[in-house]
């Protein structure tokens, strides 16, 4: 188990961690795909929206030089271009694709469910008490997830149990890296000013934990229902939230 006294930070994973795979894939995806060819069509002048169109263009021509099948972005009327957009980001969510202009997209049409009221965070109930036990331990709590910063933003902030992110002191996402690269949680300890030794890392995939481990953070495996128990491990595993003592 880790060490609770030396924990300055709580660094958490989201998907499978705090929140269950079947809400991002069921829930947030969901109503991304199905949203994105109106919603590029009521922002379309927006320059931020310009911005990521161009950078999924990008991606797709590169994506098409190694599948012909994908086809060519269509160039025509700004209808045509919408159309192959929101095509293409379909296609991006079906692979559960990590790019951060697909991401950062994702998360400005979450946000409109979001602030309507549509969508809900999900989080495990007990997460709350964890957080709520962190802060009056005087714990540092930041969240490191593919999904963009604004995504996780709006998540916790409209979080079933209510706001969470009044706990949380930093977010990070695929700018500051890949999830499975020890430069990440290098930068990110940098970032928050803490030794990484003194953060603990809580994530359900172990390349990230290898990852974090290898940039000196302490680290803990969640294994939540459904989630495969390994055999062998040289992470420290937990079911639950609530198996991580009251100090840390």
């Amino acid at each position: 188990m880790p060490n609770s006294s030396s924990i300055g930070c709580l660094l958490l994973d989201i998907e499978g961690t705090t929140s269950s795979v079947d809400f991002v894939y069921n829930t947030l995806f969901p109503f991304a795909s199905a949203r994105v060819e109106t919603f590029l069509h009521q922002h379309s002048a927006d320059p931020e929206i310009k911005r990521l169109v161009s950078e999924l263009r990008a991606e797709q021509a590169a994506d098409a030089a190694k599948d012909p099948q994908l086809g060519v972005w269509m160039r025509g009327t700004a209808e045509e271009e919408i159309a192959t957009a929101a095509k293409y980001v379909r296609h991006l969510t079906a692979l559960d694709r990590k790019t951060t202009p697909l991401k950062t997209l994702q998360g400005e049409i979450w946000e409109e469910g979001f602030r309507s009221g549509e969508l809900r965070g999900d989080v495990y109930d007990d997460v709350p008490r964890a957080f709520e036990r962190w802060n009056a331990g005087g714990k540092r709590i930041a969240i490191f997830s593919s999904g963009s910063v604004q995504a996780q933003r709006l998540l916790f902030g409209h979080s079933k149990a209510g706001d969470l992110a009044k706990y949380i002191d930093a977010y990070f996402d695929t700018a500051t890296g890949p999830k499975r690269e020890r430069a990440s949680y290098t930068a990110i300890a940098t970032t928050l000013g803490i030794d990484a030794a003194r953060i603990l890392f809580v994530s359900d995939v172990e390349a990230e934990l290898d990852a974090a481990r290898d940039a000196g953070m302490q680290t803990a495996w969640m294994l939540r229902p459904g989630t495969p128990r390994p055999e062998t491990t040289q992470h420290a595993t937990i079911d639950d939230f609530d198996q991580l003592s009251a100090e840390g």
